[in-house]
């Protein structure tokens, strides 16, 4: 699965639990929080001052 800015929080963990270091490494840490696996990476970058597009362009290697 690609990821992009419309792919939610929960989505990505589901498909790619190992990816939740990378963005505990950014500071989003409540990614266990019921609201956040809704909320779309775009959402959560905007949130945490990170840049999507260089978001996405980690989660996508591999």
């Amino acid at each position: 699965m690609e990821f992009n800015k419309d792919t939610t929080i929960g989505d990505l963990l589901e498909v790619a639990p190992e990816k939740a270091d990378m963005l505990l490494e950014i500071g989003m840490h409540c990614l266990g929080c019921p609201a956040s696996q809704m909320e779309t990476l775009e959402e959560a970058c905007d949130v945490h001052g990170v840049d999507v597009n260089e978001l996405l362009e980690k989660l996508n290697q591999n």
